[in-house]
């Protein structure tokens, strides 16, 4: 596939953090080993520990002095925002703009930088070592609101590990404008400089809790349209999410994704089960009914033992069914909810930019 002429506009890149949540560190790369809060559960982990478990405290210490070493390491690789000198040619991060606009529809992994490859691992590590901590809160009985922090913490981090994918996701999506694209590319570069990003918070805790909820909603069926369940979503949600929906749910191309989201199956046991209930007549049929008409395990609807980890493996089986269908021209959708989402946060923001600049 030949390579995509673009004619770049100037991109700021340090619109895409906020400099206020790193934190000073001696290492060139800005990569925070614990955020103030983070550190904050970590010394309360210490401290309970210390009295219940001095061995488990030990580990946990020595995994967060891991997470350490490990930032040092990462430090030594050069900073995407700077300009280097390399034996071939000459990099910054235009060339590296450049790069991810014209590479696309391919897997990555080969042109990514050496530090985001890294980083990424960094993040993982940091994801394990705060599920680990949210089980032991759990374990040891540590009150209800401290529980939650450490699994709330996970979580983030879950969708931080996510964003870089919805990022790469975007960037080979060339439905939507070379600017937004080349938005998205200066996201997905501080994400890999600084594995931090602004958009998460804006993402995450709606997601989060509309994987929640949804597990909770939705005991019935029907016609599959999910109406009724969009409805107590909506109730339930903040401003951005009602906003998506009235503006979003009626394109078929997101309604599609979004379904899949919400009932936690694919385009094609979606269509599936609407037949068989046309074909029968049914006008509702339960989780136990759909799971046992597909041959899968219903899902548990106990949100409080539910794991990220589920999440982001329902998010990549969606993606990769999304990208099969886009390369071979199927019907559903070519693109998650999570895609969508993002692509109406980048928007609705660079809106209010706009619209903060002429209201001066």
């Amino acid at each position: 596939m030949a390579s995509e002429e673009i004619e770049f506009t100037s991109v700021d890149l340090s619109e895409f953090y906020d400099e206020s949540e790193l934190s000073q560190n001696e290492n060139s790369t800005d990569l925070v080993v614990l955020t103030e809060k983070e550190r904050i559960l970590v010394n309360i982990m210490f401290d309970r520990l210390a009295e219940i478990s001095p061995q488990k405290m030990s580990i946990i210490a020595d995994r967060v002095a891991d997470l350490e070493r490990l930032t040092r390491n990462i430090a030594h690789f050069p900073s995407l925002l700077e300009r280097q000198e390399g034996l071939f040619e000459n990099r910054d991060q235009f060339t590296l703009l450049e790069n991810l606009l014209s590479q696309h529809g391919n897997d990555k992994t080969l042109h990514v930088p050496t530090k985001a490859l890294l980083g990424k691992g960094f993040l993982v590590a940091k994801f394990h070592l705060f599920m680990t901590m949210a089980s032991l809160s759990a374990k040891h009985e540590f009150p209800r609101h401290e529980i939650q922090e450490y699994r709330n913490t996970a979580l983030t981090l879950m969708f931080t590990v996510m964003a870089e994918d919805v990022y790469l996701s975007l960037l080979d999506n060339t439905d939507i404008s070379v600017d937004l694209r080349q938005q998205v590319a200066g996201a997905l570069i501080i994400l890999w400089e600084h594995r931090s990003d602004q958009n998460v918070a804006d993402m995450a805790p709606v997601l989060g809790s509309v994987w929640k909820a949804r597990r909770k909603i939705a005991p019935v069926f029907g016609t599959m349209v999910g109406t009724s369940e969009l409805l107590l979503l909506s109730m339930e949600m903040d401003n951005a999410w009602i906003e998506f929906i009235s503006q979003k749910a009626g394109v078929p191309e997101i309604a599609m994704s979004l379904e899949e989201f919400l009932f936690g199956l694919t385009y094609e046991d979606i269509q599936r089960v609407k037949s068989i209930l046309k074909d029968k007549g049914i006008h509702a049929i339960g989780r136990q009914e759909v799971a046992s008409i597909l041959g899968v395990t219903p899902e548990n609807p106990d949100d409080e033992k539910s794991d990220p980890r589920q999440l982001y493996l329902n998010y990549s089986i969606r993606r990769d069914n999304a990208k099969a269908r886009l390369r071979m021209n199927l019907p559903g959708p070519h693109h998650t909810l999570e895609d969508h989402y993002m692509q109406f946060i980048l928007e609705t923001n660079k809106e209010k930019q706009y619209n903060d600049v002429f209201a001066r």
